[in-house]
């Protein structure tokens, strides 16, 4: 594990500005914050640099594409002949409805995160899809009602 970088006050307002919007350039970037467009540039580099920045991130509109219903799983896997955790992510990974893959601790092995176009179309996915997969034993289902996204600590 490396260091964290040591971060100012004009960093972290880079950083709050950024993950409203991946997209904004150096220059509107440097406008918010006080900074001319090259000390705006070479700052967000040195972040990307120090792997504070892994990559940008589109969001979509999944009810505006007709996926109206989010659910999250928890999946146990059976003991008996133990699946490898490996095959199991290689396999639920490949499955598109499933959008997150979480290895957790707790009551269950894995936590998934699955969106379909209706209940019936998440039914149809749990039973001929994840209740499929190699070393499935339980599956424990919460069905997303709402979400608020609130930005981490910067």
């Amino acid at each position: 594990m490396t260091d964290p970088i040591a971060l100012d006050d004009i960093d972290r307002a880079l950083l709050r500005h950024l993950s409203q919007d991946a997209g904004l350039s150096a220059s509107a970037l440097g406008k918010r914050v006080g900074l001319s467009q090259p000390a705006a540039w070479r700052r967000v580099q040195r972040l990307q640099e120090a792997g504070v920045l892994s990559g940008a991130r589109l969001d979509l509109d999944l009810a505006a594409l007709g996926f109206g219903v989010t659910v999250f799983l928890g999946v146990k896997l059976g003991t008996k002949g133990r699946v490898s955790l490996a095959d199991f992510e290689r396999a639920v990974s490949a499955i598109p409805e499933v959008q997150t893959v979480e290895h957790v601790l707790g009551l269950y092995d894995y936590r998934l995160r699955v969106t379909a176009r209706d209940i019936a179309d998440f039914e149809r996915v749990l039973r001929r899809r994840i209740m499929t997969l190699p070393g499935v034993a339980n599956v424990d289902a919460n069905v997303m009602l709402s979400e608020e996204r609130l930005p981490g600590p910067i």
